[in-house]
């Protein structure tokens, strides 16, 4: 059963490609030149950031074991806690965007630019190349399945 879009991700990887098709979306939105947000009947801006929100959240959570990691080396651990680290910075960047009024593409386009966004997105690219190498992209979280 896969789930839903307004659920928790059930793996690392799902996470990942959350975080990853909010990130397309909003450089798509930012092109659009949008002064204000319209509603875009629950398929917009807001809803593809809290897709981010959600996932991120997950990846914050993330253990040495749910990349496949058959014990927590010194290198897989310190690389994790930098990933959780980044994670909770965007994900702060996510809410402040997610707490304005109305977000428009101007403030689409500085989310996108922010350093703390660029930082998570690269060690999440790192991240799932080490989770395919290890075939760990299918592991699920605990308690999912």
């Amino acid at each position: 059963m896969t789930p839903t879009p307004n659920h928790a991700p059930w793996s690392l990887a799902e996470a990942i490609d959350r975080v990853e098709r909010a990130y397309e979306f909003t450089l798509a939105y930012a092109a659009q030149g949008r002064r204000v947000e319209e509603d875009d009947g629950g398929s917009g801006i807001r809803h593809h950031l809290k897709q981010a929100e959600t996932a991120l959240a997950f990846i914050a959570s993330a253990t040495p074991a749910m990349l496949g990691a058959p014990r927590a080396s010194e290198a897989t651990t310190g690389f994790l806690d930098l990933v959780k680290a980044d994670a909770a910075r965007a994900r702060a960047v996510i809410r402040f965007a997610l707490d304005q009024r109305s977000i428009g593409s101007r403030m689409t386009d500085n989310l996108n630019a922010s350093i703390h966004i660029r930082a998570l997105l690269t060690d999440l690219f790192l991240l799932d190349e080490s989770l395919k190498q290890s075939g760990a992209e299918t592991a699920r979280a605990p308690g999912t399945g």
